[in-house]
């Protein structure tokens, strides 16, 4: 079993470097995914949801791995060379004010338009009541792991760490932005 996980791991490693964008994409998207069948599950569904489940493997393939992508890209061009402590606290600061917020609101205004097919004045009094507490939360666990992420993961991980992260904030966003509708399924 060991030899199948290390084959498929040295795979991985050879589809990043030779494709690095398709495959962080595909990766955020299969993790995404996953995290949404768990939500589903955790929250009792009978039938999952594949309509839902692809939607948000879209959103992963489509938008978190690229934008992961470019992101780690920009933020190594913007403290180019620079080390230690104070570089990764600038880091963390920096994607704390400007990615997270972004992501959380973006995730949300997806998920009730998209995935949940709600009309624009629900989404925007459900963002209105809920981004608050969501970004919130997001503050108090993110930036651990941009801590753990810029200071111990090369480069070329750190958008798979941060999914495989993210899978997990995912199933608490998935919980609080569902509708009680989904309850239903």
């Amino acid at each position: 079993m060991s030899e199948i996980v290390k084959e498929g791991w040295n795979k991985y490693l050879l589809q990043l470097q030779a494709h690095p964008l398709r495959t962080k994409a595909l990766t955020s998207g299969v993790l995404i995914g996953s995290s949404d069948i768990i939500a589903q599950k955790i929250t009792g569904a009978k039938r999952l949801q594949f309509r839902r489940i692809l939607l948000l493997m879209l959103y992963g393939i489509m938008y978190s791995g690229p934008f992961g992508h470019f992101f780690h890209k920009l933020m190594d061009k913007i403290f180019k060379g620079k080390k230690g402590n104070t570089t990764v606290a600038k880091k963390v600061v920096l994607e704390q004010l400007t990615s997270s917020p972004w992501n959380n609101m973006l995730f949300m205004m997806y998920y009730g338009l998209v995935v949940e097919g709600r009309p624009w004045g629900l989404v925007k009094n459900k963002v209105r009541h809920d981004y608050p507490s969501i970004q919130l939360t997001a503050w108090k666990f993110w930036p651990i792991v941009g801590y753990i992420n810029y200071q111990y993961m090369p480069i070329q991980f750190r958008v798979l760490f941060q999914s495989f992260v993210g899978s997990c904030w995912a199933i608490f966003l998935n919980l609080r932005a569902r509708s009680v509708a989904v309850k239903k399924a």
